[in-house]
């Protein structure tokens, strides 16, 4: 599933993500798996991904980047 991290566009439902990739093939691993609710919005801020749930609150899971070289493999950013 496409998910936009603008900060602006909410999840269209609940959605269960491990890591979330970038359209420049970077990708961010989460430490632990995320449950997004419909509604949701994600950004990336200074580099950490933050969610913001309906109500205003703001999360901010832990993670990594790294980068996608080939089919399936990771390297660490």
């Amino acid at each position: 599933m496409r998910l936009v991290a603008d900060g602006a566009t909410p999840t269209s439902r609940f959605v269960l993500v491990k890591d979330l990739e970038t359209d420049d093939g970077y990708a961010f691993e989460l430490a632990g798996p995320l449950f997004l609710a419909a509604s949701d919005r994600i950004v990336f801020e200074g580099g950490r991904l933050v969610v913001v749930r309906a109500g205003g609150e703001r999360l901010s899971p832990a993670g990594d980047w790294s980068t996608r070289c080939g089919p399936g493999s990771l390297r660490r950013r």
